[in-house]
């Protein structure tokens, strides 16, 4: 039994902010935010459209008209993209499985920030493999930007988020109607990182109110910004590496038989120093253009290697992605 993705789709917000702009509203340089954040452009959303959900609905219509499925053929709907959404302690997952008309399915979330979509891909495969279900519509989507405080220098590693919505069909034993095939996954936590990124406001500690929202407090922040830039130089190298082989390892591969990486979007130069250390040559498409869209970036590049003409029938693509809080995460998948 093999569990195979049947339709990828995406979806884009039309708005752009430039890396010029960027470096207007923040002080830093064009050249810096460019060249060294990885930054040309990114999409971000309108404040009155382009939740979420609406994002996810239109992301959801194109993947399962590339699968040829009916979303009253869909057994489960897992959201697993920004938990910054339409509402606050609110399903996601439910909401567009309605609105696709989705009646059959049950709908869940799935959070692990930006390391969510090979951490759902990991939980949801398991799920067909077991036959517990046969048909499963995966969604995530961003509009973290509306978080960033451009005038805050802490947070000035959250200037590349963008927004956007990916979503994937899985199914079992699709046969030819199959575009890749899961081979292995794995994942690594370090919880030492969990409270380094945080919007101080919102939650439990610090609900809404007056004062928090005159003293900016609704604005993602880093509480010891060179603290966690020399602890997470430390380890994250050695923890993508550690989840890359581990995926590829399950599927009884190794780095060399790698084609193509599908890397979560990060400064330009632990990018290509990644890139270097797993062997991919030019297999792999940097986001520039895109920023970070959170658990979405993985598809976002399989998409651009695809118009690039960088993946072909029996390629072995790696899902790279890594969250704050702190987790890493790999899929190893068989394209067809």
């Amino acid at each position: 039994m093999t569990v195979t993705l049947t339709g990828l789709g995406t979806y884009l917000p039309d708005n752009t902010l430039t890396g010029a702009e960027i470096a207007a509203r923040s002080g830093i340089p064009e050249d810096v935010v460019v060249e060294k954040m990885g930054i040309v452009e990114k999409r971000v959303c309108p404040p009155d459209g382009d939740h979420a959900t609406d994002m996810c609905v239109a992301a959801a219509r194109d993947a399962l008209d590339a699968a040829d499925v009916a979303a009253t053929d869909l057994d489960l709907v897992v959201y697993h993209g920004s938990e910054y959404k339409d509402f606050v302690v609110w399903s996601a997952a439910a909401d567009v499985a309605d609105r696709l008309g989705a009646a059959n399915a049950y709908a869940k979330e799935s959070y692990a920030l930006c390391a969510g979509y090979p951490v759902t891909l990991h939980e949801v495969a398991a799920q067909l493999e077991t036959g517990d279900v046969d048909t499963a519509l995966l969604v995530g989507a961003s509009r973290e930007e509306d978080l960033v405080d451009y005038t805050d220098a802490d947070a000035s590693f959250m200037f590349n988020f963008g927004s956007g919505a990916c979503a994937s069909v899985l199914e079992r034993d699709a046969g030819d109607r199959a575009v890749a095939s899961c081979l292995g996954h794995a994942a690594r936590t370090d919880g030492s990182f969990s409270r380094d990124v945080v919007m101080p406001a919102g939650g439990s500690r610090h609900p809404p109110s007056e004062r928090t929202v005159s003293e900016n407090m609704h604005a993602l922040t880093v509480p010891d910004p060179d603290g966690m830039k020399e602890r997470l130089g430390e380890v994250s190298l050695e923890n993508f590496l550690h989840v890359a082989d581990a995926a590829l390892d399950r599927a009884g591969l190794d780095r060399d038989d790698v084609d193509f990486a599908a890397i979560t979007h990060m400064k330009r130069s632990f990018h290509d120093y990644l890139t270097d250390e797993l062997g991919v040559g030019d297999g792999h498409h940097y986001l520039d253009r895109y920023g970070h869209v959170q658990s979405v970036d993985q598809i976002l590049a399989v998409r651009a290697g695809r118009e690039r003409g960088l993946l072909e029938a029996g390629d072995v693509v790696l899902a790279l992605a890594a969250g704050t809080g702190y987790t890493w995460a790999a899929s190893a998948l068989r394209w067809r």
